[in-house]
């Protein structure tokens, strides 16, 4: 489904971010990449959704190179990616319910759809009874819930979550790592990154550890291990 083949990512200052990385991600799988600040794991997924280029190599979604195609396949390639960031990036001014609807309204979806799907996605995330609470009225957790909901309410093939759990306390942080666990249970794939040795050791799921640009390890059950 996604491929980094060969991929390396220069700076014009000459620093070299990625080097030479190869990787393949199947279809439902629930992959954390996991490195100290610096391993090049978020230029990975900026590369993923075309916000950066590579120096060298490709990357690959469904065997189509990311970075031949036109503004707007990569407007379609980003409806099929959902991103979930460390600092929530929600609209201060609209409710957790109007936050996850901006989402479905930008992607041209009818208020029928808005009206159906926004509170399904919302008690999916367990934000049932939150959906007319302001950003300023919840908690570091719900508010990445809410971030979560807005990523998944178009149904991407993948979603993928950077550093998501950084700036949440550990109860919050398994909230958060529990429903993203449920939406890969419902079949998307799921690429974490994530420094939290706690959460990845818990996942038992597929880790690939970077260090200074390179893939240092890929492991099928891996635990946090630098």
């Amino acid at each position: 489904m996604i491929r980094f083949d060969k991929v390396s990512k220069s700076y014009e200052d000459g620093v070299r971010v990625l080097d030479d990385v190869s990787i393949g991600i199947e279809p439902k799988e629930f992959v954390s990449i996991v490195g100290q600040s610096g391993a090049g794991k978020t230029t990975l997924l900026k590369l993923l959704i075309a916000e950066e280029h590579p120096s060298e190599g490709q990357v690959l979604f469904e065997e189509v190179s990311v970075h031949k195609l036109k503004k707007s396949e990569i407007t379609n390639l980003r409806r099929r990616i959902g991103v979930v960031f460390q600092d929530f990036r929600l609209l201060p001014d609209k409710t957790a319910y109007e936050n996850v609807a901006f989402a479905m309204e930008a992607a041209g979806r009818t208020d029928e759809e808005i009206a159906a799907d926004v509170p399904h996605v919302l008690q999916l995330v367990d934000l049932e009874d939150k959906m007319t609470h302001f950003p300023s009225q919840l908690s570091g957790g719900e508010k990445q819930r809410v971030a979560i909901a807005r990523a998944i309410i178009n149904q991407p093939d993948v979603l993928v979550a950077d550093e998501p759990t950084g700036n949440l306390d550990p109860m919050n942080t398994q909230d958060v790592v529990q429903i993203l666990k449920k939406i890969n249970d419902l079949g998307t794939t799921v690429i974490l990154t994530t420094h939290n040795k706690g959460v990845i050791d818990n996942l038992e799921r597929r880790v690939i550890t970077m260090e200074k640009g390179k893939v240092l390890r890929d492991d099928a059950k891996g635990r946090y291990k630098l």
